[in-house]
């Protein structure tokens, strides 16, 4: 079944939103292999609210650490080594959504990061969201993915600002899959709403 990988160009860029919305699209399962900090209400948490189906399993981490900051870092404090030997993907037989930590470049120990929990028959969504320098690191972690040899698509989130869109795809080339609005907050109704909005594209992936 389809594996979906989503990631940010940084951190409070609205990836978890993004990963609610494409869970709700295709009422897949969702898996978030590293938490870090946040425990009693986790990526995982938000998610189960968000989400109205009843088809969805929200699969437990293979890492939940305990400090909000780098997952490297925060494994340190817990006494611990994330080791790539020790995330496995859950078994499903149905759509599983993988949600990252931060960035694709996020260290997971001194070797690994992010990025390598992204296997070669993954598809991979890169939510992106207007701010100086965002250009630059939606490039970059487009530009990393596509030297991996995957083919990323983009979900842009916040407000509309046409000049960075229209380059970030123009120089990337990524599959642009559409736009999270800015929006006061979001509970399973606006999750259902863009649901609707995105399952085609998000289908085609």
């Amino acid at each position: 079944m389809k594996r979906i990988f989503v990631t940010g160009i940084s951190t409070e860029v609205g990836k978890t939103v993004a990963a609610a919305i494409i869970t709700e699209a295709l009422q897949a399962d969702y898996w978030k292999p590293v938490q870090a900090g946040d425990l009693d209400q986790s990526d995982s948490h938000r998610i189960r609210d968000l989400v109205s189906n009843q088809k969805t399993v929200i699969h437990p981490n293979a890492y939940a650490l305990k400090s909000p900051m780098s997952p490297h870092a925060a494994a340190a404090i817990d006494g611990i080594n994330i080791r790539l030997t020790d995330i496995h993907e859950p078994e499903t037989e149905n759509t599983l959504v993988i949600e990252g930590a931060g960035g694709i470049l996020v260290p997971l120990n001194d070797e690994d990061t992010i990025l390598d929990l992204i296997k070669p028959h993954y598809n991979v969504v890169v939510v992106s969201r207007h701010y100086l320098g965002s250009i630059n690191h939606s490039l970059l972690t487009l530009y990393q993915l596509q030297q991996r040899g995957l083919r990323p698509a983009i979900m842009f989130s916040g407000a509309e600002h046409p000049s960075t869109e229209e380059i970030i795809l123009k120089k990337s080339g990524a599959t642009y899959l559409g736009r999270i609005d800015e929006e006061s907050s979001f509970d399973k109704a606006r999750i259902s709403f863009y649901a609707e909005r995105f399952r085609p594209a998000l289908a085609a992936l």
